[in-house]
């Protein structure tokens, strides 16, 4: 590594210090002053390492820890003002795209949300898609509809989930239309995507908009996927991304591989993650052992 890069290293990871400790954003001529940069360089240099700008990063800190909060079962009030926010208003401002819901809600699992589902039989084996109010919140696969109502219940243990017929609600027929369509499961015209309601940082929104763009049939390896987002360094934080994708087959995580071309893991079985890259390719295999067992 040359000493201009290592110094850039040093400077940048110095700004990530600095914005981790700091309860209010830093402004970009602070930071850029401090390590002496431009602010034009830092922010592309920061970008280009960590995938957000530094106000993106500090507001997914602070969401991060939010979240933690929440999660543990602290008041709305305290954790607001323990994650560094002044004022509950700024939570509300972003809480529907970072939470994909308002802050008591997700504290209470889902509390005071209503979910609409329904399953049907694919190729890979039983699909489940749920939605909100808001939008599309949880695209899955598994062996059964036992299977995939539990994980629906784990997911979002207080809200109150309704199981509809297909055919009878329009976002999740257009999502189960949609798939069967762009995976060559039917002949039929792909209808628009619903709305989409599901939490999640602005990093993390960047990479799935780019597993979007990665056409049928290709794959990118998590590294390939980094530098294309200008952060060749965050090969890890594009797995970890992939790895909270909780739309299966929607947004096409399955379609990003190892460095050595080998399918690595996939939330919903390596398996059918295998199927599924042999039928975008043409190449038809034999279904695997538990997708064989859930269409008996």
């Amino acid at each position: 590594m040359s000493d201009l890069s290592a110094n850039l290293d040093h400077s940048l990871e110095r700004v990530r210090a600095l914005i981790e400790r700091a309860d209010e954003a830093p402004t970009l001529d602070a930071l850029a002053d401090v390590v002496r940069l431009s602010p034009s360089h830092l922010q592309r240099a920061f970008r280009r390492r960590y995938g957000m700008s530094p106000a993106e990063y500090h507001r997914a800190r602070r969401f991060g820890q939010l979240k933690t909060a929440l999660r543990k079962g602290a008041a709305v009030s305290d954790a607001v003002y323990d994650a560094g926010f002044g004022s509950g208003s700024r939570v509300y401002e972003h809480s529907d795209r970072l939470l994909g819901m308002t802050p008591a809600s997700y504290r209470a699992g889902g509390a005071g949300a209503s979910i609409r589902y329904t399953t049907t039989d694919t190729p890979l084996g039983r699909l489940l898609v749920a939605a909100t109010t808001r939008g599309i919140c949880s695209v899955t696969l598994g062996a059964d509809d036992a299977e995939l109502e539990t994980r629906l219940a784990n997911e979002f243990p207080k809200a109150t989930r309704e199981r509809v017929d297909a055919g009878r609600e329009e976002w999740l027929d257009a999502v189960i239309a949609r798939i069967a369509s762009e995976l060559g499961w039917s002949d039929a015209e792909a209808p628009a995507l619903p709305p989409i309601d599901v939490a999640a940082t602005a990093f993390q929104w960047r990479v799935w908009q780019a597993l979007t763009r990665i056409p049928a049939g290709e794959t990118r390896s998590y590294s390939e996927v980094a530098a294309e987002l200008g952060s060749p360094k965050a090969a890890r934080a594009i797995g970890n991304a992939c790895g909270s994708n909780r739309l299966a087959l929607i947004v096409p995580c399955h379609r990003v591989v190892r460095e050595d071309g080998s399918p690595g893991g996939w939330r919903w079985g390596v398996e059918r993650k295998r199927e599924l890259l042999a039928r975008e390719h043409g190449q038809l295999v034999d279904p695997p052992r538990q997708v064989r067992a859930a269409r008996a």
